[in-house]
């Protein structure tokens, strides 16, 4: 549905999108994830035609965005960070002038705006000026507009920003139920936002991608992916540590110490990126074999904030 290669655009001496591919197909939810000014709303201005790429190519639909933008606008519902509304008018007002807007057909423009009013949960505000709503229901008229048309694409930025935690709840379930239907990228640098609602993830950092995927797929190509942490019972500590380099290897961070119950340690092992995954049967088995019992195990998975941090930190963007 959506294809970008070697995007890059620049302004002046500033190269803000710098050399981006990735694809989005079908009913998908994509996430652009990144730290601010990292390049999400740059990209996103460019695949709605309001800005051309300075290189690269993008096409939406099959159809090029440098080449014929109009056809791109009339397969997209665009929801910018800043909501585009006229407080003046009442909601089905203001989607009655962007049906207009967007050439709905005349006689197909009632049924187009009371679908998006039901889908949105507008239904009993469709009559009060827009800038008596609240916030929430505000973010709801722009995700209103953006899918009047019935577009087959939605790009959406920042669409719960400044939103309490009710309003962002609500906001969040609206995008899943439209993400079963129609291919949608969301903005984002909420790190709960990607994991509550995109089935994929693209990580940007200073215009560029640091990685893409799905959350645990990403996971999976990051050094240190796997930690375990066990109370063992028995043994002292120098003949242990011996001990655990046979299950976890050379290439495993390991920390060893005395736990707060006597005759107990503390074990906390990481494994390295070319280790072999270890499962806890596996775990089980040695320390039956080293003499040891396992009084607590606990496995943690690497988080999409420690992704985050490790691709858009200095580490990651050394």
């Amino acid at each position: 549905m959506i294809e970008v290669q070697g995007l890059t655009k620049r302004y002046g001496p500033v190269e803000a999108v710098r050399g981006i591919s990735f694809t989005v197909g079908t009913e998908q939810v994509l996430g652009f994830l990144g730290p601010n000014g990292a390049g999400k709303t740059t990209i996103m201005k460019i695949l709605t035609g309001y800005h051309f790429p300075s290189a690269g190519t993008a096409l939406v639909a099959g159809i090029s965005v440098q080449e014929d933008p109009v056809e791109v606008k009339k397969r997209i519902g665009y929801l910018p960070e800043s909501v585009p509304l006229y407080g003046d008018l009442t909601v089905d007002e203001y989607l009655s002038f962007i049906a207009d807007a967007r050439r709905v057909q005349r006689n197909a423009r009632k049924e187009a705006i009371q679908s998006s009013l039901a889908a949105c949960g507008l239904e009993q505000v469709a009559g009060k000026p827009i800038e008596t709503l609240s916030k929430g229901y505000k973010q709801r008229v722009g995700l209103a507009q953006a899918i009047v048309h019935d577009p087959p694409i939605l790009i959406l930025d920042e669409p719960t920003s400044g939103l309490d935690p009710n309003q962002i709840i609500e906001i969040r379930n609206l995008i899943k139920e439209l993400g079963k239907r129609k291919t949608v990228i969301l903005s984002t640098h909420i790190l709960q936002e990607v994991e509550a609602i995109c089935s994929q993830v693209l990580i940007i950092n200073e215009g560029r991608i640091a990685a893409q995927g799905r959350p645990e797929e990403i996971a999976g190509t990051l050094k240190g992916t796997d930690t375990w942490e066990l109370t063992l019972k028995g043994g002292d500590l120098p003949g242990i540590t011996e001990k655990v380099r046979q299950l976890t290897g050379d290439g495993a961070a390991v920390s060893l110490q005395d736990a707060e119950i006597p005759g107990t340690v503390y074990l906390r092992f990481t494994l390295g990126r070319d280790t072999e995954p270890i499962d806890g049967e596996r775990i089980f088995d040695w320390a039956v074999a080293a003499g040891l019992k396992i009084l607590r195990m606990n496995q943690k998975k690497l988080s999409l904030e420690d992704i985050f941090v490790k691709l858009t930190g200095e580490e990651g963007a050394a």
